[in-house]
């Protein structure tokens, strides 16, 4: 059974994040898959300050929800990102999460992540596709950085409003088979 990890980086419970990585965990258990969805809007995640004690393969400085994360992170088979566009990027809570990826940097850690899938939920409120690209891209490097492989994206453009996304069956269905994908 694989487990995946949904990273809720969008602080609006109830929202066109929230309901797309909803549906993609919807698609995943119907595969079989152990489905763990966490809201960052709920946990205390400092930022990265580069100390670099972590490089070293010692625990991160700050004593805060990131520490019980990298297990989780660890654990999984696949890891969700979901977060809408903020000013060309993810919410602040869903970037200092992935600063804080720097954990696998060492040796001693990036065992824990290289090869692990991944997939991304973006939605935003401009119908220009170019206004997702800025993070779009920065979730490619990251990923291929880590050495973490993309299993794919759901890019939602035009749902600005909380529930729009329901307007939008394609990109629904599109969550779901993702979670399917992630599942197999």
């Amino acid at each position: 059974m694989k487990k995946i990890l949904v990273v809720m980086g969008s602080p609006r419970k109830g929202g066109n994040t929230d309901l797309l990585v909803r549906k993609l965990a919807e698609g995943a258990a119907s595969k079989g898959a152990q489905v763990d969805t966490i809201f960052l809007a709920d946990l205390n995640i400092r930022e990265c300050d580069g100390c670099h004690v972590c490089w070293k393969g010692k625990s991160c400085c700050k004593r805060d929800d990131m520490l019980g994360l990298y297990q989780k992170i660890s654990e999984s088979d696949a890891i969700v990102f979901g977060t809408p566009v903020y000013w060309f990027g993810p919410t602040a809570i869903m970037k200092a999460f992935i600063d804080r990826f720097v954990y696998f940097n060492c040796p001693e850690n990036r065992v824990k992540i290289k090869g692990k899938n991944a997939a991304t939920i973006i939605p935003f409120e401009d119908d220009d596709l170019d206004t997702a690209r800025p993070l779009v891209e920065l979730f490619e490097k990251s990923f291929d950085y880590l050495e973490m492989r993309l299993v794919g994206s759901v890019v939602a453009g035009g749902v600005g409003e909380k529930g729009d996304i329901l307007k939008k069956p394609d990109r629904l269905n599109e969550a779901y088979e993702l979670g399917k994908r992630l599942a197999d």
